[in-house]
């Protein structure tokens, strides 16, 4: 019997993906999450996952920060991102940073089904008409995962209020916490970003967005 857990926030998604999955699964076990954090959760306490379906705009995934994360707590577990977007480069850093298929959102349950019985048995899977035109991370984009993947949750959150330019008094406000937690976690991600001011890291967190702050909704 297997057992997947879907990370998503659309309720009309998941119940759509469960019934498909349920009717080609016998005895399938499934879990749901609908933000990283309740993600985080189901992951600790369901420890016989079989394959994780991920949405990386799910609401505190971060970008690509939830499936590097994810990915450096459970390494033997198979990661599947299901997403709306085709983008070539989004689709390079996510195989890159270590999910074993992308499914778009408009895939037939033909083909969700065909990608998850690849992946189970241990193989990447991708759409055909994609296959060849997915580049390989080069050396510099593999050490920002291992570098994303040191940085708590907390500390990512205030990444991306760098990114947007927020001022500490203002995280703190966004967090409520203190300015002075503010300053001790910028000094943990400078650290552990091998930077040395704010610009340094706001180019970092531009890498690992899905697309621009203002085309976000």
């Amino acid at each position: 019997m297997n057992q997947f857990l879907i990370a998503d926030d659309h309720p009309l998604f998941r119940e759509a993906l469960k019934g498909a999955l349920q009717n080609q699964f016998d005895g399938l076990e499934i879990f749901e999450s609908e933000n990283f954090e309740q993600t985080l959760q189901q992951l600790s306490e369901q420890d016989e996952l079989d394959l994780l379906l991920l949405d990386l705009h799910m609401p505190g995934n971060g970008d690509l920060y939830g499936l590097i994360r994810i990915r450096e707590d459970y390494p033997s577990l198979p990661i599947v991102v299901v997403s709306g977007s085709e983008d070539l480069n989004v689709i390079s850093k996510v195989m890159g940073y270590g999910a074993m298929g992308f499914i778009p959102k408009a895939s037939s349950s033909k083909e969700i089904v065909e990608a998850l019985n690849q992946v189970l048995e241990g193989d990447a899977w991708l759409p055909a008409s994609l296959k060849d035109q997915i580049a390989e991370l080069d050396g510099e984009d593999k050490q920002l995962a291992q570098q994303i993947a040191s940085l708590t949750p907390q500390q990512y959150k205030v990444l991306q209020y760098l990114h947007e330019g927020l001022l500490n008094k203002q995280i703190a406000y966004e967090l409520n916490i203190s300015e002075a937690t503010v300053k001790a976690h910028i000094t943990a991600i400078f650290r552990k970003l091998g930077v040395y001011n704010r610009t340094q890291a706001v180019l970092i967190a531009a890498k690992l967005q899905l697309e621009p702050l203002d085309s976000q909704s």
